[in-house]
Parts: structure tokens; sequence; C-alpha cells
């Protein structure tokens, strides 16, 4: 499996940090409570479960946008983030008016269980309660969490610890 990482910290009140790596690239971005990142997140990445090839969704960085456009290729996925200076001129805008900051290919299995042990990780390190007193605007997204933890178990054979 071509290994992926991928790491959810939540920084300070209303904020989070991500940091995603394929062994080659790295990204890094502080994330704002002002969208439900990451419900959003887990919702993305469930959403190649369905039969929609393309799923997007954006983290708003107060001012500026990350655009997350995850495009399955048989089991592979293509990940690509852009950057758009100000999310609230942006949001509509087509993909390609973003700065590409980061791009990288990996099987669908490995997107799905970074994210998902990432996700596990902040819910076993603050608990529900503590996330909604961190994050403040939006509780912790246990739903999506355990659609895709079920979604990935199911369709993925996916040998890594759970």
């Amino acid at each position: 499996m071509r290994s992926l990482h991928f790491s959810w910290e939540l920084s300070g009140p209303g904020w989070a940090t991500f940091r995603i790596w394929d062994g080659s690239t790295k990204h890094r971005d502080s994330v704002s409570y002002c969208t439900n990142a990451l419900a959003d997140l887990l919702k993305g990445v469930a959403g190649l479960y369905g039969s929609h090839g393309i799923q997007r969704f954006s983290f708003d960085l107060e001012p500026a946008e990350t655009r997350w456009i995850l495009r399955r290729q048989n089991s592979d996925v293509h990940v690509m983030i852009r950057r758009f200076p100000d999310m609230s001129t942006s949001f509509d805008a087509p993909d390609g008016k973003g700065t590409l900051v980061w791009a990288s290919t990996r099987p669908r299995t490995s997107l799905a269980h970074a994210v998902l042990m990432a996700a596990q990780k902040v819910r076993q390190t603050h608990g529900e309660g503590g996330y909604l007193q961190k994050w403040q605007l939006h509780a912790f997204p246990t739903t999506e969490l355990e659609t895709l933890r079920h979604l990935h178990l199911a369709a993925d054979d996916c040998a890594l610890q759970h």
C-alpha cells in the first residue's frame, strides 16, 4: 500500500491544524471553525465510496479558502488542495482559479484509513465534550466518522489496525 499520512490537531479555541504528506511532498494549514471542517473532510472521503467520482469541500482559513478536490480513479484517488486568497469571494470560483498547494494520487484505502485514524485520535485525545469546548461551533462529527469507518471496512481490503 502506498502510504499516506494525515493528522488533525485542535490547536486553539476554534482552530485546527492539519498535515498531509505522502513520503515526498507535504502540506500544512490552520483551519478555522467557521466551517465544520472535520465533518466535511469525513463526508468528502466517505463520498468516494458512492457513485460520484469527484468530491469537493472547503476549509475557511480566515480569510483564505483551502479547497480539496478528490477524484476517484478506479481504486486510487487523486487529491488536490487549492488555495484561494479570500473565501468570501472565491467560494464559487472554478477550481483552476486557486493555487495548487499539494497534490498526490494514493489508493482510496490509504486516504480513508489516514483520515479515519486522525479523526479517531482527535476523539480519543479530547473526548466529544472536550472537542466541542475547543472547536466551539460544531460538535464532534461522530456520525460522519462512523459512516466512513463502516464504508472503509466494508469496501476496502485494509490490513491495518482499526
